[in-house]
This record gives structure tokens, sequence and C-alpha cells, in this order.
């Protein structure tokens, strides 16, 4: 089969998941079990001894004392939070509900960081009440903080979100090194420690982060090295000692058939001297390392239908239940210029060899609603569940649920 997508049972994200009598197994039950207990199509379903094992891996291979904090925006569901809670020492939360979700499930406010622009004065109240560390993204909300903190007679606990004035090279999204709503520029930090240290704040230290989904070992450890010379230098305008480096992540994971693995070993040894450096100039501080995707991405599955099979000018076409309205980001994005399928398979039909090239489509009215272009599948009919895997993060909470008019799908940790 060729084709400028073709997906099979060899893509290293879908061989790393088993069978079992033409089935794909989830936490050891098949898809069908699966679809039987949720009691709908689509759905998504989270691996939870997969969830485990990437922290495992992590543990073993990061160096002794770095902090792991699970970035909740990556995948918020509560009961993959819950299963979260005793495996990561912290989280870190962008909104109020996010706070809420992470004080539900039980975590220490101690071990919760709340960053992201444009927090509101009930948000920043709501942090300071609880006990959060709040990442200050600007002076305008550097001040509107110390405003909630007179007026409440509280004492917030807050770091300094850094924009870096260098790029994390290799990620698929930059979150600073030039113009950026994240964070206070490096070279305005001084003065705006000097400002802080007059307020009713207790500074604990530095986030620092460059980009997202980088796939490289060694641009990953050149940033991380970086970040750590960064937070040193800026570590000597403090009105305080730094108790706290926030060394970001930004640990990708392979979506498409030339993405590589990241070598996570090289990154773990790179680490090494990176936290040596920080704990001999600031010896005070604990070194955070804030990850989502890595941690819950590869883990979960997106299920949906095949309803109709239909033949179009010498096309197949397997229409689903499902679509972009529960996972944006596997049609697309909404257009993406340069348009790759995540790994698919029919999961009912799971280890056949590809019989047919076909384009995988969902429900809505419109032709962007793409699951896989031109994928090598087994036959499959209606009935059949398409798997789309790579899922757990950046899955339904990031999707358009209200398109349409749709109902949202279903999730389960299993």
């Amino acid at each position: 089969m060729t084709g400028p997508a073709a997906q099979d049972s060899a893509h290293p994200a879908i061989a790393r998941w088993q069978g079992a009598d033409g089935e794909i197994l989830i936490g050891g039950r098949t898809l069908r079990q699966v679809a039987r207990e949720v009691g709908r199509t689509p759905f998504y379903a989270y691996d939870r001894g997969r969830i485990s094992d990437r922290v495992a891996a992590l543990r073993a291979a990061l160096p002794e004392g770095v902090r792991l904090h699970y970035a909740i925006k990556a995948n918020p569901m509560p009961a993959v939070i819950a299963h979260l809670a005793p495996l990561v020492d912290g989280v870190d939360v962008a909104s109020a509900g996010e706070l809420a979700r992470a004080l539900e499930a039980g975590l220490d406010p101690a071990e919760m960081g709340f960053a992201g622009p444009g927090k509101t004065d009930e948000e920043l109240a709501a942090a300071a009440v609880a006990g959060v560390l709040i990442e200050l993204e600007s002076e305008g909300e550097m001040r509107r903080l110390a405003a909630i903190a007179t007026e409440r007679k509280l004492h917030p606990r807050v770091a300094v979100r850094v924009n870096p004035d260098f790029r994390l090279k290799g990620s698929g999204m930059h979150m600073g090194g030039g113009p950026s709503q994240f964070g206070v520029d490096a070279e305005a930090v001084p003065a705006l420690l000097h400002s802080l240290a007059e307020l009713p704040l207790q500074f604990e230290g530095f986030h620092i982060f460059g980009g997202s989904q980088n796939l490289s070992a060694e641009s990953l450890v050149t940033a991380e090295r970086e970040i750590a010379a960064l937070a040193i230098r800026l570590a000597a305008a403090a009105p305080s000692p730094v108790r706290y480096v926030n060394i970001g992540g930004g640990f990708g994971i392979p979506y498409f058939p030339k993405d590589q693995p990241l070598d996570l070993a090289a990154v773990g040894a790179g680490l090494t001297d990176v936290v040596r450096d920080i704990r001999s100039a600031l010896p005070e501080a604990r070194v955070v390392l804030e990850l989502g995707r890595y941690i819950v991405g590869e883990a979960g599955l997106y299920v949906c239908r095949v309803i109709d099979r239909k033949v179009s000018r010498g096309q197949v076409f397997l229409v689903t239940d499902g679509g972009l309205h529960h996972h944006l980001a596997a049609t697309g994005n909404f257009g993406q210029a340069i348009r790759r399928n995540f790994p698919v398979a029919i999961g009912t039909r799971f280890g056949a060899p590809a019989e047919e090239t076909v384009n995988v489509v969902g429900c809505l009215c419109t032709p962007i609603d793409l699951l896989a272009d031109r994928a090598a599948l087994p036959r499959a009919e209606v009935g059949d569940l398409v798997v789309v895997f790579q899922s757990g993060a950046y899955g339904l909470s990031a999707s358009p649920t209200a398109f349409l008019g749709h109902p949202p799908p279903g999730e389960i940790l299993v």
C-alpha cells in the first residue's frame, strides 16, 4: 500500500500494544469488554498500568531528588489525576477549575504551581487562600495579587515565570524566547524582583520553560543547561534565597511514522550536571520537572465505531461516530497546512494484515473531519471499532465538543 500517510501495525506506537483473539487489550481487557463497560461509543480509554510504568521509567532515569510534577492540562480527567496523585510529587494547574480538581484529588497545595497568563482576581485569590505557589506572569499580575494579599491579610507564595532569552530548538510549540504572553522577559526580571521585595508576597523562585513536544534529548539537555544558568544568574537579584526552580519539561512523544521516541536515558544523564549546578549555586532550591503529555499521552486511546462503509469514485470511506469534535488534534486542528495521520488501527481486527487503503472520517458536516487519510488497514465493516493511538493527552479537553451539537464521548481509566 502506498499513500502520503499509510499506516500499519508496524508503527511503533501500535506495536507497543497487545492483542488477544483479534482485539486490542486495554488494561488486560479486550476492546469490546471496555466498550460494553463504557456503554457507548465514541470514548477515550486510558491504561493506568501504562501511566504508572511511565512514571516509574522517569523515576529511574532522572537524577535523584528531582521533583516530578504532572501538568493537569494534558489530561484533567479526575480519575487520571487521582491515579497520579500518589505517584508524582506535585501538580501544575492553569485555571481555577484545574486547581479545584487537584484539591478534590487530595493533592497537597504546597506542591502545586499555578501558571498561565490572564489569571483573574478570583483565581489569584483562590490560589492564595489555598496556599498554592502562584507563578507570576507580569508586573500587572504581581500588583493585583499584592492588592488582594493586603485586602485579605495574606502572604501568598510566588515564583516568577521567566520568558527566557533563548529558544528550545526542535519543539513543536515554543513557549518563550521571543515576544510572548508567557512570563516576564528575562531582562526585566531583576527590576520586577526589586519591586516584589516591597510587597506582601513570599518569593520562592523561578519557572522557566522553553517549549513543548520535543523529541531531541540533545536539544532538551542544552535548553535545561541554559535554564539553569539563567536561574542562577537571576538569583543574584532575588529578595530572598531561591527555594524553587521549575525547569519546565517539553518531553515529546512520537506521533508520526518518522518520529523517534525520546531517549529518556540520555536526558536523565544530561540533567545530572544541570541539577548539580543548580544545587551548588542555589542550595535551598528544590528542582521541579513539569511533564504532562509525556506521562499520559501514550497511555490513551480514542475509540469510535464504524457506522457506514462506502466507496466514492474508487476510494473507501469508513464513516464513524467520532471525529474532530472529540479529537481535534488527530484530525489536524481545523486544517493544518501539512496534515499527518496519528497511528490508527481497527481495534476489533487487531494484528490482521492491511488489505486496503481507506479514509477514516467522522460524522460531522465538514471535509476536514478526517481521522485517517489513505491509511493501510485491514478490511473493516459496520460495527468494527477504530482506535486512534497516542490520545492520552490534549484529546477530549482540547477539542470543540459543542461543535454541531453531538454528544460528548465517554471516558474510562482501565
